[in-house]
């Protein structure tokens, strides 16, 4: 699926998510204090990340966040090599190249 495929189903979930919850897009619109226009752009999948956080709020689903993007846990024999130390860059590839890692979520 393209990233704007991804987008789209992000924002027919939400759109999902607010008809079962028998709520209309002005009702989330005041209840975030953000405009009619940008619950639409949500839902379209054209929508800026802090408004689908503001509306996930509303509807009680911000939790699911967690499941978006977990936060990584470290191995005890890491936190002692780190010793209080946090990574502040990225290493990297060499030569230009793409890691040959897929990323998954």
């Amino acid at each position: 699926m393209s990233d704007k495929g991804i987008v789209a189903e992000l924002g027919g979930r939400v759109k999902s998510l607010r008809l079962r919850r028998n709520l209309t897009q002005q009702q989330i619109a005041d209840a975030t204090a953000l405009s009619l226009n940008a619950i639409k752009a949500l839902e379209s999948g054209k929508a800026k990340l802090t408004t689908l956080v503001a509306v996930l709020r509303v509807l009680g689903a911000l939790d699911g966040l967690d499941t978006l993007v977990p936060e990584l846990t470290i191995s005890p024999l890491q936190l002692a090599r780190q010793q209080g130390k946090k990574r502040q860059r990225a290493s990297g590839t060499r030569g230009g190249r793409t890691p040959k890692e897929k990323v998954t979520w």
